[in-house]
């Protein structure tokens, strides 16, 4: 439960990163939806990620893990329709949103181990 809810914060701080430090990126909601967005994210990965992994493991196999990106790109895509607050426009704030998110996420992940 403390690694779901860990998993969360960092939802919640790699999407705020990602609408302050992006151009492309803005999130026009208050707090409470933002930790709303972090909650659906977290919902995404844990539910639709690992289908989309299973349906297409031929293409991450045949491009060594790179289509991860791709599943991770329409993750994104998903939350910003679930959740109008967010606006992400173009390949790059996409790009950056998923570096961004992933980055934080690993990071308290590795705080945790400790």
């Amino acid at each position: 439960m403390f690694s779901f809810l860990l998993h969360i914060l960092g939802n919640v701080l790699g999407l705020y990163l990602s609408s302050t430090l992006i151009k492309g990126v803005s999130w026009t909601g208050d707090i409470i939806s933002l930790f709303a967005a972090g909650v659906v994210l977290g919902v995404l990965n844990v539910i639709i990620k690992p289908i989309l992994k299973i349906l297409s493991a031929p293409l991450i196999l045949l491009t060594l893990g790179l289509f991860i990106i791709i599943i991770n790109f329409f993750i994104i895509w998903l939350l910003q329709i679930l959740m109008p607050a967010l606006v992400v426009q173009g390949f790059w704030a996409y790009f950056w949103t998923v570096a961004i998110v992933t980055g934080v996420n690993y990071t308290l992940s590795l705080i945790k181990k400790d």
